[in-house]
């Protein structure tokens, strides 16, 4: 089949491999200029750079609204979209056009995670498995019918630098079996259970910002998903930013205030944690390495070098 692909950062170069080494023709490649978004600068392979190295033309685009990117796609005359990654809504005169419509590929087992940045959100939520999905394009975003969906269990250690890793890996199966079942006619579309649907927004530094009123299981999960070389999750320590880079809950169960640096326990120390933490019924989050604003990294044990005092939201 005749292919267009859309597509970004490392999301994108791994689908556009895939589609090079998968004996469909690539006849147009669509790509989203750098960025300076925190998130958009990590895993940043360059889909326009893998592009040129196979001679297919490339099209930088923020957005695809102008009549002459929607020429440029007439006349690449696809037989189906591939698009991954795509950070701005397809119009339909785009998604619809192919003979075969529009193949979006996802990192979430759809319909729950729509939207952005899926793999930290499962993640802070607890999830028990992450993956990707290959589903047609529609007018909603990510809500049309799922042809292929394939999933990877999550560790209870699991960062979300681990998921990603994980979670790439199945890109290029995915597309290559997704597309090998539209070709031959085999392909059995899905659809999706709206009911069991959500959204997410996409990450920003605002959201690494830890609030104690979280249960400390949650809130180790947060310093998981936010993993390097993501920006970790944040907290003040007598009005200075710290980083917090590992944790883990506590085994003992300790009772206060929210925030409170309150004890030693094994190699790290314990913060109270918990919108009941006054009852003394919950864990707190043991903190083991926490990072400066200079890239300093410490050991919870030497940065903390006497108890008492509160890790708060803001200086």
């Amino acid at each position: 089949m005749r292919v267009v692909m859309f597509g970004y950062q490392t999301w994108g170069h791994r689908t556009l491999q895939a589609l090079i080494e998968s004996g469909h023709e690539v006849t147009l490649v669509v790509t989203h200029p750098k960025s300076d978004h925190a998130y958009e600068k990590i895993w940043d392979d360059s889909v326009a750079e893998l592009a040129a190295k196979h001679d297919v033309p490339v099209l930088l685009r923020r957005r695809p609204g102008d009549a002459e990117l929607l020429q440029a796609v007439k006349d690449a005359a696809p037989d189906i979209i591939v698009a991954n990654n795509w950070r701005t809504w397809l119009p339909p005169e785009i998604f619809d056009l192919p003979p075969h419509g529009t193949l979006n590929v996802h990192d979430s087992l759809l319909p729950a995670y729509a939207g952005f940045s899926p793999i930290i959100w499962a993640l802070i939520n607890g999830e028990q498995e992450v993956g990707v999905t290959a589903h047609r394009m529609d007018a909603g975003l990510d809500a049309g019918d799922i042809v292929l969906q394939r999933a990877v269990t999550v560790r209870p250690d699991d960062t979300a630098t681990d998921l990603f890793h994980r979670t790439v890996d199945l890109i290029g199966p995915v597309v290559r079996e997704s597309l090998d079942l539209i070709a031959s006619g085999r392909a059995r579309w899905t659809p999706q259970d709206r009911a069991r649907a959500s959204f997410f927004h996409k990450r920003s530094i605002e959201d690494g910002r830890i609030d104690w009123t979280w249960p400390a299981e949650r809130l180790e999960r947060l310093v998981r998903a936010q993993s390097d070389p993501y920006p970790n999750a944040y907290t003040y320590h007598d009005g200075r930013r710290i980083r917090i880079v590992s944790a883990a809950v506590s085994e003992a169960r300790y009772g206060g205030t929210p925030g409170r640096v309150f004890i030693r326990e094994g190699d790290g120390v314990v913060i109270v944690a918990g919108a009941d933490a006054h009852t003394g019924r919950l864990p707190g989050l043991l903190v083991r390495r926490v990072r400066t604003d200079d890239g300093a990294e410490h050991s919870a044990t030497d940065y903390f070098t006497t108890m008492g005092g509160y890790l708060t939201a803001h200086p």
